[in-house]
């Protein structure tokens, strides 16, 4: 009985994110819908003509039906999953703490610590920790970002003296990277840093973030926390936000 249950929870919660992330694509993307249909019929009518016209038996043409079946899913989703993304970055974009929200969402071994550095207008610097060493990524107007960044980089240079650190700007102007691309930038980097080198990295780093934070972080990181469920990540999945230990 309690199985059944367990079960129909995960289903519900299942169809629940599919709505809802179909809520917010289609906001950006009015004809999400309508688009999706054309795709999903498109590739299935010509899988149903093609078995209709193929020279073989009965069982062999619903076989041909069911693939097409699959492959239009398969097309359909991935065209719904790549549209849903576009739509949930232009959700949050210009918002305080998108990237922060975006850098969080990452998979692997990454570690993300939102609004290490805050200025009075909010702008931010988040630091991830990873392979590559420490990257300090600045979110604000680039006239007072870069101060704000050569500070934070110092205080890192003396937590963590020995490993690499790098500097990216958020934004679309010259020399910064578009929110879209920031994970696909992050990725793309050399890795530079064995596993036990990045715990060694975050465990120093962190002694010093925990006491160092302005207290205005908090309502900042709480922010992040509703952003990212704006692009699809559920905070209590295991790609949510880390818990440090103390």
């Amino acid at each position: 009985m309690a199985g059944n249950e367990k079960k129909s929870g995960n289903k519900t919660r299942w169809w629940t994110t599919i709505r809802q992330t179909y809520q917010i694509a289609r906001r950006s993307d009015p004809k999400i819908g309508w688009i999706l249909a054309a795709i999903f019929l498109g590739i299935l009518v010509v899988f149903v003509v093609g078995a209709l016209l193929l020279p073989v038996g009965t069982i062999t043409k619903v076989l041909v039906i069911v693939l097409g079946v699959s492959v239009a899913l398969l097309a359909t989703s991935f065209v719904f999953g790549r549209r849903a993304e576009r739509a949930a970055y232009s959700e949050i974009a210009g918002q305080t703490g998108a990237a922060a929200a975006v850098l969080d969402s990452m998979r692997g071994t990454w570690f993300t610590t939102p609004a290490v550095a805050v200025t009075k207008n909010e702008d931010l610097i988040h630091m991830v920790i990873g392979r590559p060493g420490v990257i300090l990524v600045g979110e604000g107007a680039p006239s007072r970002i870069k101060h704000l960044m050569a500070n934070q980089r110092k205080k890192t240079e003396r937590w963590v003296p020995d490993t690499p650190i790098t500097e990216i700007y958020v934004g679309d102007g010259d020399g910064e990277v578009p929110l879209p691309k920031l994970q696909r930038t992050l990725g793309k980097m050399p890795k530079v840093l064995r596993p036990a080198e990045v715990t060694e990295v975050r465990r120093r780093v962190y002694l010093r973030v925990d006491v160092e934070r302005p207290r205005v972080v908090l309502r900042l990181v709480r922010r992040v926390v509703l952003l990212r469920v704006v692009i699809g990540i559920s905070p209590s999945s295991p790609a949510g936000v880390r818990r440090r230990r103390r």
